[in-house]
């Protein structure tokens, strides 16, 4: 299912929030540099923990083609920051606890699971180029071996 708010090669929306890094993350202050913004779940689902820890083994990779990674979940600060310092992680936790920021790059939205219908995350990741378009969009994603695909666009697009 393609994602029902953004597309590619539109400018991806702004924000700030509030970081495990202690101050608030500015996204127009990250432009000039390619950024790579992946939304998910609950920090203590399998899903969430394969993905954030993927990002980390692969952080340097990123790095080299000068890249920075954040990561947003609805969970609260305090949940990211025990995450972080549990896995020692190099790149930022977003806490987004309403939502609004996930719902903007429509990775909030209408779940169904066992008949019923409810609000919840989409794992979703997005790369952005340095001018703040969208170069490419994953939507509804599995956790496992995604990194590795961001990886290889990521890479596509720098070459051309």
């Amino acid at each position: 299912m393609p994602n029902p708010v953004l597309v590619e090669g539109e400018r991806a929306p702004a924000f700030t929030l509030p970081s495990t890094r202690g101050e608030r993350f500015r996204f127009t202050e990250h432009r000039g540099r390619w950024v790579v913004v992946f939304f998910y779940g609950k920090n203590h689902t399998a899903g969430a923990r394969t993905e954030v820890l993927e990002f980390q083994k692969a952080l340097a990779d990123f790095q080299k083609l000068g890249t920075y990674i954040v990561g947003i979940s609805p969970d609260h600060a305090e949940c990211h920051q025990r995450l972080a310092r549990e896995q020692k992680l190099k790149f930022p936790l977003l806490a987004d606890r309403d939502a609004k920021v996930a719902a903007k790059y429509g990775a909030w939205r209408v779940r169904k699971n066992g008949g019923r219908e409810y609000y919840g995350s989409v794992r979703s990741t997005f790369l952005i180029d340095p001018s703040g378009k969208i170069a490419r969009i994953w939507d509804n994603v599995r956790a496992k071996g995604h990194v590795k695909r961001v990886q290889k666009a990521l890479a596509e697009v720098i070459a051309g």
